[in-house]
């Protein structure tokens, strides 16, 4: 399966990261839990340098909880993570917490500096379609009324108040995925991180279905009411009712069917990326 690349938009998006990242104390990576790894851009630490971050790990009410902890405990060696679903607000309220933490050390500096009332500057990066508009939505309750430019050091940036102490970058930072596994590619494309348009569906759901096989054979079984031998794009396109004329199984709605089930999590909880032992 080919995905369509276009490197120049990684450019662009890395300079006017570049840019954002100058103007704010913590940085919120925004990540997918069903995809700890693959869902990051390796790019992203190069660009933070010594930057305050904390990696948010999305959507955790579709991932496999038990997999989810065990990434959890993995990669807090390296920043602080919390799992959180800007959907259901599950873990999002930990944020604002642990960034007063972090930043508490930085803060006193600036109070004995004589610096009073200075609000934490925070932003959210992430790849595209990863939910970082939503959490953003979220932690601003849904208002969007702006603190409005602050001259000599936003340089036309606006910020939205989200706490008394925080206020965010109301522009997502947005880094394309870079992946040369073609694996990371599929998994990616599976969760919806990539548009449709960009690959072929049939393939990427007959590549999906076989993966679910492996690794959530019962929950994929239950789900469809298909024994192994039948559970095949055929057979789900007949439990739906996909057919066309001549009884024949229209493959495409059965794959763009079998598709938006898995993402919305109703087949299985799942997680696509092995955990790693050090």
């Amino acid at each position: 399966m080919s995905i369509q690349w276009f490197p120049g938009h990684m450019t662009k998006a890395k300079r006017k990261l570049e840019e954002q990242l100058r103007w704010v104390d913590v940085v919120l990576e925004l990540g997918d839990a069903r995809l700890p790894l693959s869902s990051r851009n390796p790019l992203l630490r190069k660009l933070l340098g010594n930057k305050l971050h904390i990696l948010l790990l999305n959507k955790s009410d579709l991932a496999d909880s038990p997999k989810t902890d065990l990434w959890l405990a993995k990669l807090k060696k390296d920043c602080p993570v919390l799992a959180i679903s800007a959907m259901t607000s599950k873990g999002t309220r930990k944020i604002v917490p642990l960034m007063e933490t972090m930043m508490s050390e930085k803060m006193d500096l600036l109070m004995a500096k004589g610096v009073k009332g200075r609000s934490i500057r925070a932003m959210v990066v992430g790849i595209p379609n990863i939910g970082k508009s939503s959490l953003i939505n979220h932690l601003t309750g849904g208002s969007q009324a702006k603190t409005g430019n602050k001259p000599g050091v936003t340089r036309g940036n606006q910020w939205i108040r989200i706490h008394q102490k925080v206020e965010l970058l109301d522009t997502p930072g947005m880094l394309w995925p870079k992946f040369d596994d073609p694996l990371i590619g599929k998994k990616l494309a599976a969760t919806g991180a990539i548009r449709d348009e960009v690959f072929d569906q049939e393939e990427l759901a007959g590549w999906l279905l076989e993966w679910l096989k492996v690794y959530y054979p019962k929950e994929t079984e239950d789900f469809y009411q298909l024994h192994v031998h039948e559970l095949n794009l055929e057979g789900i396109g007949r439990k739906r009712g996909c057919l066309v004329s001549g009884g024949k199984i229209d493959i495409v709605k059965t794959s763009q069917i079998f598709l938006r089930e898995f993402r919305s999590g109703r087949i299985a909880k799942v997680t696509m990326d092995e955990i790693l032992t050090d």
